[in-house]
């Protein structure tokens, strides 16, 4: 049987407690939610924090609300409550999408979005849909807080700007007035990381795409995103020609590599057909089709 190696325990009451117990237990430190992805990799010794702080029970971390012009996420909001949330459905249905398609219910059950996010495993759904939508990640340490674009907030396969004794507070994502969004993804089975995903939103008006967000997971898209797709397709009509120049455009941008999965030139089809079946997708919500 796995099992991790030794490690220290403390239980946090609030974000200030949980920021003072992460410093007071040095760098090695890690806080805990769902522990779905964390756990898994320390019974396999590839995970090594020297303590662990269970941050799952602080209420001022969980919650979907609407802040001025801004969805607000707590970090340590469950799966099942981004699945269910109306408010999120109803600016962006790209979440519920997604959602659906994450794990199974009992990881869903317990397993957070700031967890997901943290994990920064390159096969995210969720990290692919905050670069899609260009959200803004919240972070809280002893000096108080700080906002990064979800777009720097992962610095490569499981590593973040997250620093030591800080903590991932919340998520926010703009409102955007007539945003279509779609998500897409391939997988062995249900429930499994993905082969590819891509995530989109799309917002329509005058007969052109006046903005666009394209998010793309296990394929190794720089940050889960594609800006030069987006900027192939901004200011121009969303003509089955150009969205399938911007699709190819995506597919170039990954640099995906060969696993049990499937070959490059493999992934590279998907990335191109997903996000061309998401952006479909996306304009005709966007234009009430």
């Amino acid at each position: 049987m796995q099992t991790p190696a030794a490690i220290d325990y403390a239980k946090a009451t609030s974000v200030a407690d949980a920021v003072a117990k992460l410093e007071s237990l040095g760098e090695e430190a890690r806080p805990v939610a769902g522990g779905y992805s964390l756990l898994p990799m320390m019974k396999l010794r590839l995970a090594f924090p020297s303590a662990l702080v269970d941050v799952h029970d602080i209420p001022e971390l969980q919650g979907v609300k609407v802040e001025g012009d801004e969805l607000v996420v707590g970090a340590m909001t469950r799966h099942r409550d981004i699945l269910d949330s109306a408010v999120l459905s109803e600016h962006y249905p790209i979440f519920r999408e997604a959602e659906k398609v994450i794990t199974d219910p009992i990881v869903r059950a317990r397993g957070t979005i700031g967890g997901s996010l943290c994990q920064a495993d390159p096969a995210s759904d969720l990290s692919a849909v905050g670069s899609a939508l260009k959200g803004t990640a919240v972070i809280e340490g002893r000096g108080g807080r700080r906002s990064v674009p979800l777009r720097e907030f992962h610095e490569g396969p499981y590593e973040t700007v997250v620093g030591p004794a800080e903590l991932l507070v919340e998520l926010r994502y703009p409102i955007r007035p007539g945003a279509g969004s779609a998500y897409e993804k391939v997988e062995r089975r249900a429930g499994d990381w993905g082969v590819c995903t891509s995530g989109v939103y799309v917002v329509v008006s005058g007969g052109v795409v006046t903005e666009c967000g394209i998010g793309l997971a296990a394929v190794n898209a720089p940050h889960y995103c594609s800006p030069g797709a987006e900027a192939a397709l901004t200011g121009k009509a969303p003509t089955e020609e150009n969205l399938l120049a911007a699709a190819a455009a995506a597919a170039e941008e990954c640099e995906p590599s060969a696993d049990q999965r499937g070959p490059v030139d493999y992934k590279r089809h998907l990335a191109q057909e997903l996000t061309l079946r998401a952006l479909r997708r996306a304009v005709a919500a966007s234009q009430g089709v």
